[in-house]
């Protein structure tokens, strides 16, 4: 579904501007994208992606059902702090695996660039937000390795072939201990009260 140069356009754009990218002073924008039945793309095949749309028009988010059996440990063996974080790592997509991305509860804003995705959850790749998680106590939040991400207009192409439900997130889901039925769960809820695809970033708003 999603092609390697959009992937490679969204990774240099971070990269070269992670404060204009990732700071969005927008209100939260973040829905679920719910794999329908039959999608062929293997990274998102029985996925959920929570998403959110940047100020540019990029869409980035990470699959919230895909736990692996990794500790943040083995992939950091060199941060102390890492041996802090004892819940699995997830997979939060294919672009740029070896990143590590956080979910994350906060009352107000942190200090580094981060996507506000829904009231008080953030999304941030910026090793300063992570550091500053690893260093407390708080289990509000989750780690992923890499994440999903479509260039300007790549989704909406995506929804004229039908391969998404949309469907309006909220964090208790996001932090659910066990997803191994969230697809099946949002695929029903999705075909009971469908979203119209092409309304998806109206939802953003």
């Amino acid at each position: 579904m999603t092609s390697a140069a959009p992937w490679l356009w969204l990774v240099v754009a971070i990269a070269a501007a992670p404060a204009a990218f990732a700071q969005q002073p927008e209100k939260p924008n973040g829905i679920f994208l719910v794999a329908k039945p039959g999608m062929q793309d293997p990274n998102f095949s029985e996925s959920v992606v929570l998403v959110t749309q940047a100020a540019d028009a990029s869409t980035v988010g990470v699959i919230i059902n895909r736990p692996t059996s990794l500790q943040l440990r083995q992939l950091l063996p060199e941060l102390a702090a890492a041996a802090n974080y004892r819940d699995r790592v997830y997979f939060g997509g294919p672009v740029a695996r070896q990143a590590i991305v956080a979910l994350f509860r906060a009352d107000t804003p942190p200090a580094a660039p981060a996507f506000h995705v829904l009231k008080n959850l953030y999304l941030t790749l910026h090793p300063d937000n992570i550091t500053a998680l690893l260093a407390t106590d708080s289990r509000q939040y989750r780690l992923y390795t890499g994440f999903s991400g479509w260039a300007p207009r790549q989704l909406e192409g995506e929804f004229a072939l039908e391969g998404w439900h949309v469907v309006p997130a909220d964090a208790e889901t996001v932090f659910r201990d066990d997803p191994q039925n969230l697809w099946q769960e949002l695929v029903r809820r999705a075909e009971k009260r469908p979203v119209n695809a092409s309304g998806a970033h109206r939802m953003h708003q």
